[in-house]
């Protein structure tokens, strides 16, 4: 079975799938990719199903060695690409042959890349899922980011050629980036001027910030009275607020419920942008409605399928 070997494992590289969907009831994250289009993406590129095993690369790539002739693609944050001593595109399939070492070299646009290669990677699935939470330490590799020495395997394609794909590449945020939200579900337990402050200013991205969350800094947003509530589920993309007034966006490692009221939810189809924002980054969120959302992830899925004038 082809495989691939760790060298350097960059900032930090995780095995990732599309998630662990339908288990947060019994406490069991979701985990999976921050920048679920550019996972979608490269996964197309090379003929994988879209939910097939990845890496999910950080700021800082790895560098990998190969023992065989595989196909690959990269989508996502950019990076300058090398096989052996040549440069190899972004959002294209490419051959990394027997030997060779893919290395990332400097990024110059978005925070995350995923690497996807043909036929995806052989690793563990526990509860049903590739995806590495590592808060919980749940995932291949015992829930654990990539090591140097790591070896992983890569599966046999089931099908023998690749699809020809037209989707657009996701536009990467420079510096920061404006996202759209829903108001609530806990509307009443803000200030009216709490929403005056949440959709005309700027956070920024704090240092302390990571998969689970970002932690922005920005006005505070006042609570109508307390800001704590009985704990409740944590949808991806929700704003809590402690108390504080400083609101956390909950990302794709978050807690499966939490006791914060909740001012907004950042819509679907802007959270892979999310997922490419770094420390020091700014967000500016912009009020939307709930039709508008829906309308707005069907346009995404439009352009993944490579469909003119979505």
């Amino acid at each position: 079975m082809p495989s691939i070997r760790v060298l350097r494992p960059g900032m930090l590289t995780t095995v990732q799938d599309l998630g662990r969907w339908g288990l947060q009831g019994s406490g069991v994250p979701v985990a999976g990719p921050m920048d679920a289009y550019s996972h979608r993406l490269a996964n197309r590129l090379v003929g994988n199903d879209d939910n097939a095993a990845a890496l999910e690369i950080t700021l800082i790539g790895p560098e990998l060695e190969t023992d065989s002739e595989l196909i690959c693609a990269v989508a996502g944050a950019r990076f300058a690409l090398f096989a052996g001593d040549a440069p190899v595109p972004m959002h294209q399939a490419f051959t990394v042959r027997r030997g060779e070492r893919l290395r990332f070299g400097p990024r110059t646009a978005g925070a995350r890349a995923t690497l996807a290669i043909r036929g995806g990677f052989d690793v563990d699935a526990p509860f049903g899922s590739c995806a590495t939470s590592l808060i919980s330490q749940i995932g291949p590799l015992d829930g654990r980011a990539l090591s140097a020495g790591d070896v992983l395997r890569v599966r046999f394609p089931l099908r023998s050629s690749r699809r020809e794909v037209m989707a657009v590449p996701l536009p990467l945020p420079r510096g920061g980036a404006r996202l759209r939200a829903i108001r609530g579900p806990h509307e009443a337990m803000f200030q009216p001027a709490a929403y005056d402050a949440l959709f005309g200013s700027r956070f920024i991205v704090t240092t302390n910030s990571n998969r689970m969350g970002y932690r922005l800094e920005g006005p505070a947003l006042e609570h109508a009275g307390a800001a704590d509530i009985l704990s409740d589920a944590t949808p991806v993309g929700s704003l809590q607020v402690p108390a504080s007034g400083q609101p956390i966006l909950l990302m794709a490692d978050r807690q499966t419920t939490g006791g914060y009221a909740r001012i907004a939810t950042v819509i679907s189809a802007d959270l892979p942008i999310a997922g490419q924002l770094a420390p020091g980054d700014w967000i500016e969120f912009e009020p939307c409605a709930r039709s508008a959302a829906i309308d707005a992830l069907k346009r995404q899925r439009a352009r993944l399928e490579g469909r003119a004038g979505a």
